[in-house]
């Protein structure tokens, strides 16, 4: 399948309004092209060949230890990141894939320069790292709320700049790429929810006593800031998405249809990165033969 719909282009200047969260494409799969409505109706067969193929990768991935993955995953509230890390992650070795959600920094971390705690949670050579939520809360969460500046140990001059967000995607540009010169992969994805989607999802979380622990209302609070939010992303968008580390804008008012685009873009990636097992030497493959000469001759 072809994922250029949802790629932002680097160097473009990029309107969310135009990227409709209902978005849906046709689907291509072993050659044969699915229409909308057959779509959905195989999403869970679809998505699990796609998570056994990632776990696949995963494991080739994982032997080979020359690369890393970074998923960065960033949306507004409810729409869907956790589920979607669930259900695309399902079939991969917890002991390669490793998880972090980033909340609001401690003492500790705000003593450090804020890029500090994420790279440290930089996945190793082998492993798939996901962000949920990630050091683009910097330049999001930091720029809708600039008093959270004032709490950062930054000298006043740095904080009273006019252009420290410029400044801030240009050293996040520069950190990625050198994750990337190192082997260490990242894809970037948005999840793009729609007000009236994300609002239908916030009474359920209401409604549903089970669900009632999803909710804050903190989400509401922050739900009075989606223009300044959306403002935001764009201006983020326009700056980061480059050729070593694009941005991938995600349809996210339906689940089922987010889950398959992230899976094969994942897929897509591992795939291209052309992961083998490593190769036996013919001194490992005496030393094996050796070892299974000894098995056979135990009493």
């Amino acid at each position: 399948m072809k994922f250029a719909p949802f790629v932002v282009n680097p160097d473009s200047k990029i309107k969310l309004k135009n990227y409709d969260p209902r978005f849906i494409t046709d689907f291509e799969i072993n050659g044969i092209k699915l229409g909308k409505n057959e779509l959905k109706e195989k999403s869970s067969e679809i998505l699990k060949l796609g998570v056994t193929k990632l776990a696949d990768f995963q494991s080739k991935l994982y032997a080979q230890n020359t690369y890393g993955l970074l998923c960065v995953f960033q949306a507004m509230d409810a729409a869907g990141k956790d589920s979607t890390i669930k259900h695309v992650m399902s079939g991969v070795n917890p002991q390669g894939c490793q998880v972090f959600s980033f909340k609001q920094p401690s003492a500790e971390e705000l003593d450090h320069d804020y890029l500090w705690r994420y790279a440290k949670a930089t996945p190793e050579r082998g492993r798939i790292g996901i962000f949920n939520r990630s050091y683009y809360e910097e330049v999001l969460v930091v720029r809708v709320h600039p008093e959270l500046l004032i709490h950062q140990q930054l000298p006043s001059n740095l904080k009273q700049n006019k252009k420290i967000w410029e400044q801030r995607f240009d050293e996040i540009n520069q950190f990625e790429k050198y994750l990337v010169n190192n082997g260490i992969m990242i894809l970037k994805f948005f999840l793009n929810v729609s007000k009236e989607e994300q609002k239908k999802r916030f009474m359920e979380r209401l409604e549903l006593p089970e669900k009632n622990w999803k909710f804050s209302v903190s989400d509401v609070k922050e739900r009075q800031l989606w223009d300044d939010y959306m403002n935001a992303y764009e201006d983020v968008f326009n700056h980061t998405s480059t050729q070593w580390a694009p941005w991938y804008i995600i349809p996210a008012d339906r689940k089922w249809y987010t889950r398959l685009i992230v899976a094969g873009i994942i897929h897509q990636t591992l795939q291209n990165l052309g992961l083998q097992y490593p190769e036996v030497t013919q001194e490992q493959k005496q030393s094996l033969l050796e070892a299974r000469k000894m098995l056979e001759s135990e009493a």
